[in-house]
């Protein structure tokens, strides 16, 4: 049974329709990234896995249970076990390094603070940061304060994690610190849907790649296929433009 399935999902922004029959199936473990042109509905897509935009039709499977996103119980609960990272990295200024990972586990989940306190500074260790626990946002650089993003959504222990264009907001000299980290998370197991157009690294890490263009879902498959052999002309074009620069 796939641990993420996707069915038939559609959705829209008013009048215009951003997804369209879209149908993906994702096994525990799987690398998942999305490619294709600015506006083909990646990240919408990611949006509407984490209830931030309802889907209009469709069905949505977590561990075989479908989600009702109309259920706000339901959506609280999916994000007890999904988790997003965004291009921008929302920390709080006010907060330190380990309060900013530490804060949903312990106000939202009411988890023990001392559990919590423990796995924030193992978590913040494990993406290069333990040296920076008690510095606020402000006196990190772009790269880092993305590792602190990285680390306060794998603070929730998620099942699923979705990193959506997490080094485009980036100086080019600070995305390789935020892809190693990557790297590493990818190499423990956990199954992550990655918004990229850092084509080489998407190739590297992936398990499955797809392919989108104008909210559908044009082609997917290993990375040597889409890349090296694509069968739509849609991605034939645009892996062909992609690799010639």
């Amino acid at each position: 049974m796939p641990q993420l399935e996707i069915v038939d999902l559609k959705a829209s922004y008013g009048s215009q329709k951003v997804l369209e029959h879209i149908n993906l199936s994702v096994e525990k473990g799987e690398i998942v990234s999305l490619i294709g042109p600015s506006g083909s509905g990646k990240s919408t897509l990611l949006r509407v896995l984490m209830g931030l935009l309802p889907p209009e039709q469709g069905t949505v499977r977590l561990d075989g249970k479908s989600v009702n996103y109309a259920n706000k119980a339901e959506v609280r609960e999916l994000r007890s076990s999904i988790a997003i990272v965004f291009q921008q990295y929302n920390l709080f200024q006010n907060m330190t390094v380990l309060e900013n990972v530490m804060i949903t586990p312990t106000r939202i989940k009411g988890w023990p603070k001392a559990q919590v306190e423990a796995d924030a500074i193992r978590l913040l260790t494990r993406v290069g940061l333990a040296h920076r626990l008690k510095a606020y946002p402000d006196e990190l650089s772009g790269g880092q304060q993305q590792r602190v993003a990285i680390a306060r959504a794998l603070a929730l222990k998620p099942e699923v994690l979705l990193l959506d264009e997490v080094t485009a907001a980036l100086d080019p000299e600070l995305v390789t610190e935020v892809l190693d980290t990557i790297r590493e998370l990818a190499s423990e197991g956990i199954t992550m849907f990655i918004v990229s157009h850092e084509m080489s690294f998407v190739r590297e890490v992936s398990s499955k790649v797809v392919f989108m263009a104008d909210g559908l879902v044009v082609e997917s498959g290993s990375p040597q296929q889409i890349f090296d052999n694509p069968q739509e002309p849609r991605a034939r074009d645009f892996v062909g433009k992609i690799l010639r620069h």
